[in-house]
């Protein structure tokens, strides 16, 4: 069973509107068509692919009823969560343009850099304390250095 892409990921919140408009205002995502559940809902896309899905987080009949009660897990011991998630990727580019961005925008946000993959990154947090981590290719960042390097952590 081959995997090709991550589909999307789902943010419950109580601010379908707040969250969105992070997402919209700071990442660039724009907010396309979904299906028409009898809850409210909103999907934002990169291009033509959803890749992320909002709802509310305190559920309602219907809502629990499709997705199941977002505070258990299904299975022997009604775990209550879905798990641990450390961050979400995306690759972008631009870092000079997404650089002045983030500052007029006051988003805090640290840099990295792994020379070995050719990738220069960004980490922030959405409002919700996701940490959202976005990889550029280090050409772009030619001039810079990271204040943590990878290969300085050997």
């Amino acid at each position: 069973m081959p995997l090709s892409h991550i589909e999307h990921y789902l943010i419950l919140t109580p601010d379908i509107t707040a969250t969105r408009d992070w997402y919209v205002d700071t990442l660039g995502l724009r907010e396309g068509p979904h299906p028409d559940f009898p809850f409210p809902v909103c999907w934002l896309y990169i291009g033509d692919q959803d890749v992320i899905h909002i709802g509310q987080v305190n559920a309602s009949a219907e809502q629990r009823k499709y997705l199941g009660d977002p505070s258990k897990q299904d299975g022997p011991g009604e775990k209550t969560g879905t798990g641990a998630l450390d961050h979400i990727a995306f690759r972008a580019t631009g870092l000079a343009v997404t650089l002045d961005h983030l500052r007029a925008k006051k988003i805090p946000f640290t840099e990295r850099q792994v020379d070995d993959q050719g990738l220069y990154q960004l980490f922030l947090h959405d409002p919700h304390g996701i940490k959202i981590e976005l990889n550029f290719a280090a050409a772009e960042a030619a001039d810079r250095r990271a204040p943590v390097m990878a290969a300085d952590l050997r």
